[in-house]
């Protein structure tokens, strides 16, 4: 193995996705209110663009998904308007860090590993636009030159838990399924990838899904920095 997949929102950032999504969608809100949009139907529109990237095939990006979907729902000009909402993220969305529990550790095991030649990357669910991504990334300490590769919306054509999504993480990295280890907090969407071959660990601090983790290893963030703490050198039979 020398490959380690992270997911960030409930993995390396804790979080109660229900608070989580009830603070950023006021802000978010309040952002489109000021700029003349009805909140409701812009939140609404949200989430069917979000779910049209969840359904993606692969035929187009994850953000064409969410922009013709988005657009679908409230007019062709709202297309305009994406750099307003990339300024969203890169600003206000900054403050749902008021909300989000600290995690010491997310540093010390990603330093911890790449000493010991792993490739890291973030495998996040390819809802966001790159600025969301770093912006939630800041709140850990962490950067996006902190990993190999980031799924994002602009990048991906898939989502998790297709197969299609961990195999294109994968292909972008040069591994192969049996290089790597997912971690990840969804039984849903992060621990299908053993299906695949890849190794996962299971993050039980803000678990999500419902099922038997038993099947998994598992354990909280700090249980998994004790584990990355034993794991040997990264082993590579070519080039990691």
């Amino acid at each position: 193995m020398n490959t380690i997949l992270f997911d960030l929102d409930g993995t390396l950032l804790p979080m109660e996705q229900d608070d989580f999504l009830r603070r950023y969608l006021g802000l978010l809100g309040a952002k489109a209110a000021a700029h003349g949009l009805e909140p409701k139907a812009m939140i609404r529109a949200l989430w069917r663009g979000t779910f049209a990237m969840a359904e993606n095939d692969g035929a187009a990006s994850n953000r064409q998904r969410f922009w013709d979907c988005f657009a679908a729902e409230l007019g062709e000009e709202i297309r305009a308007m994406e750099s307003l909402f990339n300024s969203f993220y890169a600003n206000e969305f900054d403050a749902v860090r008021d909300i989000m529990k600290p995690n010491p550790l997310a540093r010390e095991v990603l330093d911890l590993l790449r000493a010991k030649g792993y490739t890291l990357a973030l495998a996040t669910n390819p809802l966001f636009p790159p600025v969301a991504i770093k912006t939630r990334l800041n709140w850990l300490g962490l950067k996006p030159a902190d990993f190999a590769y980031i799924s994002d919306y602009e990048n991906s054509r898939y989502c998790k838990p297709r197969p299609e999504y961990f195999h294109a993480v994968l292909k972008e990295l040069g591994k192969r399924p049996q290089d790597a280890l997912m971690v990840g907090n969804s039984l849903r969407d992060d621990m299908p990838a053993r299906e695949l071959g890849l190794a996962v660990y299971l993050i039980t601090d803000f678990m999500e899904g419902e099922g038997d983790n038993s099947r998994f290893p598992h354990g909280s963030f700090a249980e998994f920095a004790a584990y990355a703490r034993q794991l040997p050198d990264a082993v590579c039979d070519r080039k990691c």
